[in-house]
């Protein structure tokens, strides 16, 4: 089981992947001049404290620790420990609701959806900054596959649809949201992963793949990783979705 502080630096390095799309989302749906934004599924506050400074934020989680330790990162946010599917929020409260790499997670994630439209107001904006589709998932070399395919497997096994990314805009859409965008996330592998980017990859594998592969062999698939990516051989990439969409008149 890892620690808060551990799975704070694997969402940092998740946030990364995504700023520059955050960067453009934020231009395209006026984020920068909202007055109330709600986060939710905020986890550890890896992109909470990256959202504008001037607005009201709300993060909601249903991990009391992850809270806390989010609080070390935007202390002037309101925190609140619930249920995605039933947000405590009033009708049309928020500009923006937006969630980050949550919607895999959650066992209804249309009625999540559905609840984020009723808080944010006419005119406003639901957003998924980030989903995975795992079922996309590209390796190479070859020997790599299965090394994918039990990822998945596992993840799948924790409770996760491992096909979210793809999902998205038909969920968007199902949700009642109108002006509907998505897109994938690019992938460049024209330099070597950081050390830290490495490393923090590895332990959640190994986390993830205890109990379906013997340690030696994982131990194996490590060393040929890092081999392969020194050669300049390797190529990972997970399809990473992104939608937002405009809430409707209500009449």
């Amino acid at each position: 089981m890892s620690t808060l502080a551990e799975q704070h630096a694997r969402f940092i390095q998740q946030a990364r992947w995504t700023a520059e799309l955050r960067r453009y989302i934020a231009q395209s749906t006026g984020l920068s001049a909202s007055r109330r934004i709600l986060e939710v599924g905020c986890g550890t506050g890896a992109v909470l404290k990256e959202l504008p400074a001037q607005a009201a934020l709300h993060a909601l989680d249903h991990d009391l620790p992850s809270l806390a330790y989010a609080r070390q990162s935007a202390a002037a946010a309101r925190f609140v420990c619930a249920d995605a599917h039933h947000l405590p929020y009033p009708t049309g409260w928020f500009d923006h609701s937006l969630c980050h790499f949550v919607l895999l997670w959650l066992q209804n994630p249309l009625q999540a959806l559905r609840e984020m439209v009723r808080v944010t107001h006419p005119g406003g904006w639901v957003i998924a900054l980030a989903e995975p589709d795992y079922g996309g998932r590209m390796d190479y070399p070859t020997q790599f596959t299965r090394l994918g395919q039990l990822q998945a497997q596992a993840l799948a096994a924790q409770g996760a649809d491992t096909h979210m990314g793809r999902k998205c805009g038909a969920l968007f859409h199902q949700a009642g949201l109108i002006h509907v965008q998505t897109g994938l996330l690019g992938g460049q592998w024209s330099v070597l992963p950081s050390p830290e980017a490495w490393e923090s990859e590895w332990e959640t594998l190994q986390s993830d793949l205890r109990g379906l592969i013997s340690p030696q062999e994982l131990h194996d698939l490590r060393q040929q990783d890092a081999a392969a990516w020194e050669k300049g051989e390797r190529i990972l990439f997970v399809p990473t979705f992104y939608a937002w969409g405009q809430t409707p008149p209500r009449y």
